[in-house]
């Protein structure tokens, strides 16, 4: 990612400061699938994937300043209207602006593993927010997790499973690389050098259905 100078506002600071849903077809001008990122990092992923669905109307968030005002600018730079970054920590601002049921599709990728024991409680994929997640999907609405950190990755898998999230490959299993998925700047990289990437692609099933044999 190359250097630019940094904007002085807080990206998305007009979103990150609301205390209730919002029309969001009004702010994006439109209907369209209504997707959420937590830590889009460099904004590979976030960039390409609204590059090549310009109708999907997309909430990145971004904790770090120089991430997340950089692919903020470089949304704008490529005409990216349908990609909003905000710049705050989602734990926080998500529960806030999303009503139940209101996602299509959530993605984390390559979330920070947070090694030391003091610092876990800054993970997002705690069960605590993990089951709000889940309550902000719709029916039907996916949950993207991509990480190349082993442990890390049955960690998070056991945590949405239990949540509530159903894997259609089964609990446990993660899934293959899908060529048409639009790859991170991270995953690129492991692309290249065969490195693993261990990817879940989990569903929200609607009430009392019955996983089993779906």
């Amino acid at each position: 990612m190359s250097r630019i100078p940094l904007r002085p506002e807080k990206a998305g600071e007009d979103i990150a400061t609301m205390e209730k849903p919002p029309d969001w077809s009004a702010i994006f001008g439109g209907d369209g699938s209504l997707e959420l990122e937590i830590g889009c990092g460099a904004g590979g992923f976030a960039l390409e994937h609204c590059r090549r669905d310009p109708t999907i109307r997309y909430l990145a968030f971004e904790w770090r300043k120089k991430y997340a005002r950089e692919v903020a600018h470089r949304a704008e730079k490529h005409g990216l209207t349908r990609l909003k970054v905000i710049e705050g920590d989602a734990r926080i601002v998500v529960p806030k602006i999303f009503a139940p049921n209101s996602l299509d599709v959530i993605h984390l990728q390559f979330p920070d593993p947070w090694w030391k024991r003091a610092h876990f409680k800054r993970a997002i994929l705690l069960p605590d927010f993990t089951k709000l997640l889940l309550g902000l999907l719709k029916v039907g609405g996916r949950f993207d997790f991509r990480t190349d950190v082993e442990d890390r990755a049955k960690q998070g898998l056991a945590v949405l499973e239990k949540a509530g999230f159903h894997n259609p490959l089964g609990p446990g299993v993660f899934h293959p690389y899908d060529p048409e998925e639009a790859p991170s700047t991270r995953e690129r990289r492991y692309l290249v050098t065969g490195q693993p990437v261990y990817r879940a692609r989990l569903v929200k099933l609607a009430p009392g259905h019955n996983a089993v044999g779906s």
